[in-house]
């Protein structure tokens, strides 16, 4: 009744020479490729107290010229323990000519995100230019990330403007690139 199915013939790669080759305007942003795992800290004036946890982030691609990007966190207590799944977020990031950075983010908490940034060198910028909600999601007018990548590891620093607030810090996380 069905035919047999192919294995899909273009598989992401997030290490550089496996898969396919990647697209030749991803170069700038090639120092993202991989798996990260690492732990960080949060805050926000509207939560009563600060918060740990540990977030695991992939950028792959699939020789076009953008990386699929996946990242997913967990609470953990002091000890390091999880405590309980904490934020989700899928999307994509497009390079255009000049390393300029078209990013398309969503939350499964109802929050859709577009930015644009730059990418220079180890580092990438990417501001919000629209955020867009369901009726329930948590208000988000909103944000802007920094990556920086050097010797194995990744920082991340996230400042949001949410729920009446203006733009302030809310996440920093340091990774580390996992072996493949």
């Amino acid at each position: 009744m069905f035919e047999s199915v192919q294995e899909n013939p273009y598989p992401d790669s997030h290490v550089l020479g496996e898969g396919p080759e990647p697209h030749p305007l991803l170069r700038p942003v090639l120092p993202l490729l991989g798996r990260w795992h690492g732990r960080g800290q949060g805050e926000y004036p509207t939560l009563d107290q600060d918060f740990r946890y540990e977030q695991e982030i992939t950028f792959s691609h699939d020789g076009r010229p953008f990386l699929r990007y996946e990242a997913r966190a967990w609470l953990i207590d002091g000890s390091g323990a999880a405590l309980r799944p904490a934020s989700r977020e899928t999307g994509w990031w497009r390079v255009t000519p000049g390393a300029v950075l078209e990013v398309v983010l969503a939350h499964p908490t109802g929050i859709v995100e577009t930015y644009v940034g730059l990418a220079s060198g180890t580092e990438f910028q990417i501001e919000t230019k629209d955020v867009a909600l369901t009726p329930l999601a948590k208000e988000v007018t909103g944000t802007r990330r920094q990556y920086t990548v050097g010797n194995g590891e990744m920082t991340v620093v996230h400042d949001m403007a949410a729920v009446g607030q203006p733009l302030q810090h809310h996440l920093m996380t340091h990774l580390r690139r996992r072996p493949s």
